[in-house]
């Protein structure tokens, strides 16, 4: 029996030892554990940098535009003015062409030939102040072509320079002895250009703005002035592509506003829920430099989501291209301080940061700015801010502050 209770004892004593040493071991991992998420994983520099929150979506471009067309539209357009072009009121925009238009053309075509040819040919010219400065500017003209890509520009300035080289042969015409040839064959190109010129249609701008003939058939549903018609399941259920270009008319044209024109997006993220009419966000498209924007209209839907209509005042010519187009709406941006997520620690509602100050950690009370998913925009208390937060005077000159490159911690 002694030895029984002895073996008791024993075995007891054995249990006791073991759970004292599982204890042991279990505080061990915790403090392990413990330190591996107290303690710093990795070290950055605080460095300047910028951050901004945004969110892409499709927009629907609503703009005033006004269609232009006339009675002779399949005759094809000749333009006055070009895709993109200001106009004002009542000025010509294109013009119809006439039907016999293609044999009138040619004809001018020939004697402008001829009309050049003849002045190559003329050595009895009196000389003239006029036609050195017209010859001048013809070959300033020419100089400006070579190395020209643009056809618009290119078609534009040989149209300057054949009125130019006629302005030169009416001069020469009435100066030279044997002038009467050149003075002939203007007189009967001027016939042809009068005749091609009466039987032309011209279309003028109702209203100032810029000229497109990219058309697309939503003119009148995307005006505008049917913004409070807007609404989530009308725009989804039109068959409008994201992208999709619009093609240019031959038969009509369309004066667009070019001071204003309005973007609708449907939202349904935090910051679109919390946004205000009046809010002032950037916009950015492609190939385009972000451009302001202010939000105009907010409509709510019953799902809880969000029509969105943002006014903006800049590039509108430059968007006439489409109709729905993608964009990034930039809700916010900042700079400043920039440093990681993972590098805050929070506190009894307080921000802090672990800095290394010659091989010693320190924790530094910092104000947050602005936060996005991965890094944050810091900055230092004012002393004003500190005393606000209950800090006294002596506990505001001790306080640490962060600045530019300093080491820190970031923890996971």
């Amino acid at each position: 029996m002694p030895d029984k209770e002895k073996n008791q004892k024993l075995n007891l004593a054995k249990v006791i030892i073991l759970v004292i040493l599982l204890i042991i071991s279990l505080g061990y991992i915790g403090v392990v554990i413990f330190n591996l998420i107290q303690n710093p994983t990795d070290t950055f520099m605080i460095e300047n940098g910028n951050l901004y929150l945004e969110e892409k979506v499709d927009g629907y471009i609503l703009r005033e535009e006004v269609i232009v067309q006339g009675s002779n539209y399949k005759n094809g357009i000749v333009k006055i003015k070009n895709e993109g072009e200001k106009v004002a009121k009542d000025d010509p925009i294109f013009r119809y062409k006439s039907a016999n238009e293609d044999e009138l053309v040619q004809k001018i075509e020939e004697l402008d030939v001829k009309i050049q040819e003849a002045l190559k040919n003329q050595t009895d010219v009196i000389p003239s102040s006029d036609i050195t400065l017209l010859e001048n500017q013809i070959q300033e003209k020419i100089n400006l072509i070579y190395g020209m890509n643009n056809y618009s520009e290119i078609k534009v300035l040989k149209e300057e320079i054949n009125q130019l080289i006629l302005r030169k042969a009416q001069i020469v015409g009435e100066l030279s002895p044997s002038g009467s040839y050149i003075k002939s064959l203007i007189e009967e190109r001027s016939s042809y250009e009068t005749e091609l010129n009466s039987n032309a249609e011209y279309i003028t701008a109702p209203m100032s703005g810029v000229v497109s003939y990219k058309i697309d058939g939503y003119e009148d549903f995307f005006s505008s002035k049917n913004i409070d018609y807007l609404n989530q399941e009308l725009l989804e259920s039109l068959d409008v592509r994201t992208g999709q270009l619009i093609e240019s008319s031959s038969e009509k044209a369309k004066i667009v506003n070019n001071y204003q024109c309005y973007i609708a997006v449907i939202m349904d993220s935090e910051e679109a829920k919390n946004a205000k009419i009046g809010d002032r966000v950037s916009l950015e498209f492609l190939n385009l430099s972000a451009i302001t924007a202010t939000i105009e209209k907010i409509f709510e839907e019953e799902t809880g989501t969000r029509v969105i209509v943002f006014k903006i005042n800049y590039d509108v010519e430059k968007l006439l291209d489409a109709r729905k187009i993608s964009v990034n709406v930039i809700w916010w941006s900042a700079s400043g301080l920039k440093v990681p997520n993972s590098a805050i620690i929070t506190e009894e509602n307080k921000n802090y940061i672990v800095r290394n100050k010659a091989g010693y950690k320190e924790k530094v009370l910092i104000k947050v700015l602005r936060q996005n998913e991965n890094y944050t925009i810091i900055d230092n208390y004012t002393t004003e801010e500190l005393k606000e937060l209950g800090y006294t005077t002596t506990e505001i000159n001790r306080m640490k502050k962060i600045q530019l490159y300093d080491e820190i911690y970031a923890y996971n």
